[in-house]
């Protein structure tokens, strides 16, 4: 599904340049789940920008469902982004003026679906997370469990190719941490969405089908069989 292949990123500033990744190859199977494990600094969060098209790298390819990225312009990223990837940050990036319902059908309104049926696939996925009773509630209104998935909730609307989360549940305590995550087990499982989480806590991921640990710009360690899923 997809293919990482020498993905090399460096930046440049007066100072010199930084290579944030060196070499990273590897690939995902539709319906996996993969923790990048890794502390703060190691190239996590840039390899994720490169895999949702926010970013693009110094060297190396990839390839989604045969499509190869760097083939993109600029535009044709965006829309490859708004049919094909589902983004879970750290913090929920929610509209403030808008309630939880509203918040996860935007995606589908902004792809240009019927307003009937988003609202349809909203209900469904708030549902899907036990969200039925804050609807209507606007994110002020919301615990921070709640407003990390009401956030996953959106991520899912278009039916993703994979969900990409970076830290979600670095602003969450322990139990709604774990809580969350047992929310991105049951998409993974109940919808077949493949994800791929990035973390610097090895307790979070339990369950996870492979993990693959970065440190220093490089694949250090990866457990787990890639066979798990097909």
């Amino acid at each position: 599904m997809i293919e990482v292949q020498h993905i090399k990123r460096t930046f440049a500033d007066k100072a010199g340049t930084f290579e944030v990744l060196k070499d990273i190859s590897f690939s995902v199977n539709r319906g996996e789940m993969i923790a990048l494990l890794g502390i703060s600094g190691s190239g996590k969060t840039t390899l994720l920008q490169i895999l949702g098209g926010l970013d693009r790298p110094t060297g190396g390819e990839v390839v989604v469902e045969g499509k190869r990225l760097s083939t993109l312009s600029s535009a044709e990223l965006a829309a490859f982004r708004s049919r094909k990837i589902g983004f879970v940050f750290q913090f929920h990036h929610l509209l403030p003026d808008f309630t939880a319902f509203e918040n996860v059908l935007i995606p589908g309104m902004i792809a240009g679906q019927g307003r009937a049926a988003c609202e349809k696939r909203s209900r469904e996925l708030l549902a899907v997370f036990g969200l039925e009773r804050i609807m209507s509630h606007y994110p002020t209104e919301l615990s921070g469990g709640e407003l990390q998935r009401v956030a996953l909730a959106r991520a899912l609307f278009n039916d993703p190719a994979i969900v990409l989360a970076d830290e979600p549940t670095g602003n969450l305590d322990r139990k709604n941490g774990e809580h969350l995550l047992e929310f991105f087990h049951r998409a993974n499982r109940e919808l077949n969405q493949t994800f791929i989480v990035a973390t610097h806590n090895s307790q979070l991921t339990g369950g996870m089908h492979r993990i693959i640990t970065i440190d220093d710009g490089l694949i250090a360690a990866e457990s787990g069989s890639q066979d798990s899923v097909s």
